[in-house]
């Protein structure tokens, strides 16, 4: 056997060291992780102008309707 032939059997033999495929399951749990953090906290601002709805009729009866769209491009 050359050493040409040497060196690509020890590479094929070091390519089949572990579990390839279960190694890589860390990357989908940590994505998975990551995209339901996000989600929580887009679903925090969920509703939330309803939240202040007190507070937004009170400005708009204190200014009267043109006072809430000026300078707004409206």
């Amino acid at each position: 056997m050359n050493l040409v032939a040497q060196i690509a059997m020890a590479a094929a033999e070091a390519e089949h060291e572990g579990n390839i495929p279960l190694e890589t399951v860390i990357f989908g749990i940590v994505a998975v992780i990551v995209f339901t953090a996000l989600a929580l906290v887009t679903l925090s601002y969920k509703n939330v102008a309803n939240r202040h709805s007190a507070k937004a009729e009170a400005f708009a009866a204190k200014h009267g309707k043109d006072g809430h769209e000026a300078g707004h491009g409206h």
